[in-house]
């Protein structure tokens, strides 16, 4: 069993590394074994499959990359995201995909201190050409760019690689095409989860934000979809039951067959809290529509209480709806703060006045440093309202109000 606790040797050095810190939770995702009837290594996405002799063969640092390499795969759902780029043609399909993970590590460690991409050796002949083809799959110009952005880039160049072997590893994508559909949807989940407790470790060993993160990584965290429908699901999914019909609000689904039906409410809703960056540019007009939403959504869920926080560098006021004054929340509030950035002043006001919210809204502006508040107890969505692209809350939901 030499290669399994080698192979364990090269996770836990990778786990340890705060230049690493981001794969952290990625490499404890699925399971890792070591096969002896494949010839270098593969993921499904989910599971990691490594050749023994391959194992054997590899140096420490060798290893670590092709551990690190397997990890971003899965961090970045390649197995998944482009399914349809495979089909196509897998060789290219799989160029790309390493084309994009390569650079990413070798950004994270170009002194190979911890990991060395594996070299050409005369001394291996069973991987020598795959070492060969594999030491050529980095490439500056494609930096900032996604799989599929690299793939068209190949073959608009008329790259061939019909087959699926180009590479170091082999991408198992009839491992993935395997995956029922509520295990591809249990590893979504998984895979956000990890990269978020990856980025939640890469800001406390580093002291960095989640706002150096490349673009790939930030879309699969903050999907361009309608920020509204975000946000009203955020808060209906808070609901724990939906046992009565209120005709306060009309049903709008059935409104097109010309049938009015009432809305199911929930009984079983407590608390909101909606924290209102008040230090950058959410003006008036973008604030008011934001809580018309709010507002909308409110007299939906029939939340036993709304409080709205306004805050910068500290709670600058705190104002209290229930469910009979919350259709006045746009008119009634009075905005107050302006001076700098900090969420965590919004988390230790939360614990200081014990208030215990079914879920969390953050308005903001995205412009807040490393400091994403800590220690939040209930589900957060920060809605950042015209900030800095590709930026992704390291807790909680993240989605970009664009255009409020």
């Amino acid at each position: 069993m030499l290669e399994e606790r080698k192979l364990q040797k090269a996770k836990v050095s990778l786990m340890r590394d705060p230049k690493f810190a981001l794969l952290s939770g990625i490499l404890m995702v699925g399971r890792t074994t070591v096969d002896d009837n494949i010839p270098t290594a593969c993921t499904n996405g989910r599971d990691e499959r490594y050749g023994r002799t391959f194992v054997k063969e590899l140096n420490d640092k060798e290893l670590a990359f092709v551990v690190a390499h397997e990890g971003g795969h899965k961090m970045y759902r390649h197995l998944t995201t482009w399914r349809k780029l495979y089909d196509e043609n897998a060789g290219l399909a799989n160029a790309a995909c390493d084309y994009v993970i390569n650079l990413m590590l070798r950004d994270l460690d170009p002194e190979e201190r911890t990991i060395a991409m594996p070299k050409y050796k005369k001394d291996m002949p069973e991987i020598d050409k795959r070492r060969g083809d594999f030491m050529g799959l980095v490439d500056e110009r494609f930096r900032g760019m996604n799989a599929k952005q690299v793939f068209d880039i190949l073959k608009d160049e008329g790259g061939g690689g019909g087959g699926g072997g180009d590479g170091l590893d082999d991408h198992d994508w009839d491992g993935s095409g395997e995956l029922s559909e509520e295990d591809k949807k249990q590893l979504e989940r998984d895979i956000d989860q990890a990269i978020r407790q990856g980025l939640m470790a890469q800001q406390k060993v580093a002291g960095k934000g989640s706002g150096g993160i490349d673009r790939e990584l930030a879309e699969l965290l903050a999907p361009k979809i309608d920020w509204r429908e975000v946000l009203r699901e955020f808060v209906k999914s808070m609901c724990r039951a939906k046992d009565k019909s209120s005709w306060r609000r009309v049903n709008r689904r059935f409104l097109s067959t010309g049938t009015y039906m009432p809305t199911m409410i929930g009984e079983q809703v407590g608390h909101l809290v909606i924290a209102v960056d008040t230090s950058g540019s959410i003006g008036g007009d973008d604030l008011a529509k934001f809580l018309s939403e709010v507002k909308g959504i409110a007299e939906e869920v029939n939340p036993r209480q709304v409080d709205l926080i306004y805050w910068d560098c500290s709670v600058a006021a705190h104002e209290e709806y229930d469910e009979g004054s919350v259709a006045n929340i746009v008119s009634s509030t009075k905005p107050r703060g302006g001076g700098g950035t900090s969420p965590s002043c919004v988390s230790e006001y939360l614990k200081e006045k014990r208030i215990e919210p079914e879920c969390v809204i953050i308005l903001t502006d995205g412009y807040v440093g490393s400091d994403w508040g800590t220690d939040w107890t209930a589900p957060t969505l920060w809605c950042i309202v015209n900030g800095p692209d590709g930026i992704v809350a390291p807790n909680g939901k993240t989605v970009h109000v664009k255009d409020v």
